[in-house]
């Protein structure tokens, strides 16, 4: 296993984690605060044999990831914000047609075009089914330049088991910042009758590949004209969901046990989160964090259970406050929520945690 650490830019360090991970197809369009993912792709793509292509416009470059992931390829693209607004419709195709992919989305402001600053205003446009219909993507959110390569290899296996896409919501921190990472090496295969996820290069049955006259032909397809077979689709797909819900949500825990406040923060406002709740504790309030690694399947069962010992909560977002509707359906609203908050690019102090922290603390006596 390689352990040698390379100091890389995010944007960068998800790129090449995607390579290793089998992806040869990639298909952009610039943006900021993404555009190193496209540049760091077309260079390396033709090195590994790969296709890289800008395409004309989002629309074009999400339709283009369609057709790829139809024959059986792992593909990629990535965007920002309202890149991503353009990508919606392709992706409710892809999801009609239950096809594997990995979307990125380095947030910005918004809404409309914004600034550039980092943003996590995108919460509901990845968590509550971007585009039309009954859908979902997996959400995967990291929260460091290792996570960001970890999660991006994940997020490859986890499309590829369920025919979904999958997205990774970072933001123009994470994208821009620069840390020691541990690269994957490449993907070796992980097929066979007992593996967890077959590897990328195993034969999809479903794929459209060319019969070659040896077999019938295999149509991938989201329209459907009968009203019951299109409903009957729909129930299937959220079977599926439900699997998803039970076995993949992801979090981490951090002083936990005995936490009176807890804070919720995913991403980049994680880490300022960190700073607040060390300098809580060194005031002598109980404080730990909470923070959902998936946002979607969200890890309910997680927030539930801490809220049996817990006596309030805090939401540290880069939005008006859109988390912490998740954070209140999975604590049934037994434990009060506050938020604190920063958005338009700006990104909450620790001393902003800090005081939001004290305010649950006090206002749960």
């Amino acid at each position: 296993m390689n352990m040698e650490k390379v100091l890389m830019k995010g944007n960068e360090a998800m790129a090449e984690a995607a390579i290793q991970a089998g992806c040869r197809h990639f298909f952009g369009y610039p943006i900021t605060p993404q555009n190193e993912v496209a540049a760091y792709m077309s260079r390396r793509m033709p090195q590994v044999g790969g296709v890289y292509l800008q395409a004309e416009s989002e629309v074009a470059a999400i339709n283009m990831v369609l057709g790829a992931s139809a024959a059986g390829v792992r593909a990629m693209t990535s965007s920002s914000s309202p890149g991503i607004a353009l990508k919606s419709e392709g992706l409710s195709y892809m999801a009609g047609c239950d096809l594997p992919a990995v979307v990125v989305n380095v947030q910005r402001g918004g809404p409309g075009l914004g600034g550039i600053q980092p943003s996590q205003a995108d919460y509901f446009q990845a968590t509550r089914g971007i585009g039309h219909g009954d859908f979902h993507l997996i959400v995967l959110a990291p929260n460091t330049i290792q996570e960001m390569v970890d999660l991006t290899a994940l997020a490859f296996d986890l499309a590829d088991r369920y025919r979904m896409t999958a997205m990774i919501l970072a933001d123009g921190i994470l994208g821009q910042m620069m840390e020691p990472v541990v690269l994957p090496e490449a993907h070796a295969g992980r097929g066979g009758p007992d593996a967890l996820f077959p590897s990328y290069n195993d034969k999809k049955d479903w794929a459209v590949m060319g019969t070659g006259g040896t077999r019938e032909r295999r149509i991938v397809n989201s329209l459907y004209l009968e009203p019951e077979e299109l409903e009957e689709k729909n129930i299937r797909r959220y079977e599926r969901y439900a699997q998803i819900a039970q076995n993949e949500p992801r979090y981490e825990a951090l002083l936990l046990d005995d936490a009176d406040v807890v804070v919720a923060a995913y991403g980049a406002s994680s880490r300022v989160a960190r700073n607040a709740i060390a300098e809580a504790r060194n005031q002598g309030i109980k404080a730990g964090l909470l923070r959902p690694v998936t946002l979607w399947p969200f890890p309910k069962a997680a927030f539930d259970k801490a809220a049996d010992t817990a006596r309030a909560f805090v939401t540290v977002e880069m939005s008006m406050g859109q988390m912490i509707e998740d954070v209140e359906l999975a604590i049934r609203c037994r434990r009060p929520v506050y938020l604190c908050n920063r958005t338009g690019g700006m990104v909450p102090t620790p001393e902003e945690v800090l005081n939001a922290i004290k305010k649950a603390a006090g206002g749960a006596k």
